[in-house]
C-alpha cells in the first residue's frame, strides 16, 4: 500500500509558477503549449493559496485571558525598527 504523494513545498510551487509566467510572456509560444502552461499555473496558484491559508491558520498565539481561559489570537509580526 502506497501513501498519497506529499504536496510540494510552497517555495517550490511558487518557483514553478514564476517559471510558467516567464514562459507565457514569450510571444513565440505555440497556443497549445500556452494553454497547457496556463492550466498548470492556475492549479499551482490554487495550491499556493491553500498553503498560505493553512500557514496563516497555524500561525496563532495562545493568549491566557482573565479567568484562566486560553484563546487563540492571530499572529501579528512586529514592525522592524530598522525601517
Amino acid at each position: 500500500m502506497t501513501s498519497p504523494a506529499k504536496p510540494e513545498a510552497f517555495e517550490k510551487n511558487l518557483e514553478r509558477l514564476d517559471a510558467i509566467v516567464q514562459q507565457l510572456e514569450d510571444a513565440d509560444l505555440p497556443l497549445e503549449k500556452a494553454l497547457h502552461l496556463y492550466e498548470e499555473g492556475m492549479k499551482l496558484s490554487e495550491v499556493c493559496h491553500k498553503q498560505l491559508q493553512e500557514a496563516e491558520g497555524r500561525v496563532q498565539i495562545l493568549m491566557k485571558k482573565a479567568g484562566g481561559k486560553v484563546v487563540a489570537e492571530p499572529f501579528e509580526p512586529e514592525e522592524s525598527e530598522e525601517s
